[in-house]
C-alpha cells in the first residue's frame, strides 16, 4: 500500500502538460481489436487502468508494445473471445470490450466488471442495446455469454445517455449490416474522440457530440495512427488544486471547450481564467468564494468526475455551497475523510451542504476511490500541517505522475510506502 504525504500551505506557480484522456483511451484501445491490424496510439497516459486494458488485449491474443506514451497494438493475432473474471474485476470500463469482441468474433464471454465502488452502474442498458443489433445474450455462473450469427443495424433509443452503452453500440455497429441510429446518445467529448478514431480506420460514423449518432456498417477497416485527446478531468483537478492552495497555473495540451462547466464554476468562485486554443491559465487568491449550487449531469452539464475535487475546494471557500449528485449514489465517501481535516459538511442522501471554514488541518485519511482520492489531495494542499492520503493506487488509476506534476507547481507532495 502506498500513499501521498502533503505539507499544506504552499502557493501554486507553474505549468502542467495535461495527460491523454483516460476515459477516451480505454474505448479506443478496445476498438483496435476490430480492424485486425496494427494500430499506433499516441498520448496514452501511463495509468493503472491503461495497464489493465493492455493486459486484456494481450489475454485476447493481441501483441502490444509500449513506447513511452505510445502503444503499438497489433490485433491481427487475436484468437480468443473470453475475458477472464480476474481481469474484468479490476476495472468497470472493461465492459467496453464487449461490443468490440462481438464485432470481431461474433461472440464474446465476459464476467461482470469491477472497479471503484462509487455506486451501482447497471449494464442492463448495454445488454438491451446490443440485443437490438441481433446479439443473443445469456448469463451463466456470473458470466455474460453473447453470440450473434449476424449483426444487423437497428434504431436504438437509450433510456439514459450512458457513455459506456453508447460506446459499446458504436463498437459493435461498425461491423453490422445496414445502418444503426442511436438516440439519446451520450454527448461527452470522449465519444467524439472514439468517433474520430473509428472514422480514421474506415468506419462510417457521424453525429457524436449530439444526442443522435448514426453508424453505417463497414465492410473493411484498417489499422491506423491516432493521438488521444487531452484529459479534461485531470485538467479540472489540477485547477481545483490550484484553487485550494492559491496561486497561478498554466495548463498546456488541453481543450478549454471541453471544460465549460468546470471553468464557469471556477470563474464564479472568483478565480481568474484565461483560455486559449490549447491552454488554460488560472490565478486564484488564498480563499475563493463558495460555488453556490452544483448539480452533476451528463455532458454538457457539470461532470460527476469533477464533483469530488469541488467538494474539497468548497471546504475552505467563503460561504456555503450545495452539491447534488445525480449520477452515482456513493460519490460522497470522501466527505467523511474531509471531516477528519476539519471540514463542515452535511450529507443527506444525494445532497451535500458545505460550509466553508477558514482553514483545514492535516490528518491521516483514506482514499476509497479514484476521484475521491484526488479530492483529498486537493484539500491537503490548502490545509495547515501535514496530511497523509493512503491508498494512492486508486489515484494512480486516473492521474499520471500526480505528485510530480503538483511538485513542479510548488506543492510539497511525496509518495510514501
Amino acid at each position: 500500500m502506498s500513499g501521498f504525504c502533503i505539507e499544506g500551505g504552499y502557493s501554486f506557480e507553474g505549468e502542467i502538460c495535461v495527460q491523454g484522456a483516460k476515459n477516451a483511451v480505454l474505448p479506443i484501445l478496445a476498438a483496435t481489436i476490430i480492424n485486425g491490424g496494427k494500430n499506433v496510439i499516441h498520448n496514452c497516459p501511463r495509468l493503472r487502468d491503461v495497464e489493465k486494458t493492455v493486459d486484456v488485449l494481450r489475454a485476447l491474443g493481441c501483441r502490444v508494445v509500449p513506447l513511452g506514451n505510445t502503444l503499438v497494438v497489433d490485433s491481427e493475432p487475436m484468437d480468443k473471445f473470453t475475458i477472464e473474471d480476474s481481469l474484468m474485476r479490476q476495472m468497470r470500463s472493461s465492459i467496453i470490450f464487449l461490443g468490440a469482441i462481438i464485432a470481431r468474433c461474433g461472440e464474446a464471454v465476459v464476467s461482470m466488471p469491477g472497479g471503484c465502488e462509487i455506486g451501482i452502474r447497471p449494464i442492463d442498458i448495454h445488454m438491451k442495446a446490443l440485443e437490438r443489433l441481433g446479439i443473443e445474450i445469456t448469463e451463466e455462473h456470473g458470466y455474460i455469454l453473447c453470440r450473434a450469427e449476424k449483426l444487423s443495424g437497428a434504431h436504438i433509443h437509450l433510456d439514459f445517455p450512458s457513455v459506456g452503452a453508447t460506446e459499446n453500440i458504436m463498437l459493435a455497429a461498425v461491423c453490422a449490416e445496414g445502418t444503426t441510429v442511436v438516440t439519446n446518445a451520450a454527448r461527452e467529448p470522449e465519444i467524439v474522440d472514439l468517433q474520430s478514431f473509428l472514422r480514421r480506420m474506415g468506419a462510417k460514423v457521424s453525429g457524436a457530440g449530439t444526442s443522435t449518432i448514426e453508424i453505417e456498417g463497414s465492410a473493411r477497416l484498417y489499422g491506423v495512427d491516432y493521438t488521444v485527446m487531452p484529459d479534461r478531468i485531470a485538467a479540472g483537478t489540477y485547477l481545483a488544486c490550484c484553487g485550494a492552495a492559491g496561486g497561478k497555473i498554466l495548463l498546456k495540451n488541453t481543450n478549454p471547450g471541453d471544460m465549460t462547466s468546470t471553468l464557469s464554476c471556477l470563474s464564479g468562485m472568483g478565480a481568474k481564467i484565461r483560455q486559449e486554443k490549447n491552454s488554460v491559465y488560472m490565478s486564484a487568491g488564498k480563499r475563493l468564494k463558495a460555488f453556490g449550487t452544483i448539480r452533476t449531469m451528463p455532458y454538457p452539464g457539470f461532470p460527476t468526475d469533477m464533483q469530488s475535487p469541488f467538494l474539497a475546494l468548497g471546504c475552505t471557500a467563503s460561504g456555503t455551497g450545495v452539491i447534488t449528485e445525480t449520477i452515482f449514489e456513493n460519490r460522497f465517501q470522501n466527505a467523511e475523510e474531509l471531516l477528519r481535516m476539519g471540514a463542515d459538511i452535511r450529507v443527506d442522501g444525494k445532497t451535500a451542504v458545505i460550509v466553508g471554514v477558514k482553514r483545514l488541518h492535516g490528518a491521516v485519511v483514506q482514499a476509497r476511490e479514484l476521484r475521491g482520492g484526488a479530492s483529498l489531495v486537493t484539500a491537503a494542499l490548502g490545509a495547515e500541517g501535514t496530511t497523509t492520503v493512503m491508498n494512492a493506487e486508486y489515484i494512480d488509476r486516473g492521474y499520471e505522475g500526480f505528485e510530480k506534476n503538483l511538485s513542479m507547481c510548488g506543492a510539497h507532495v511525496a509518495r510514501i510506502n
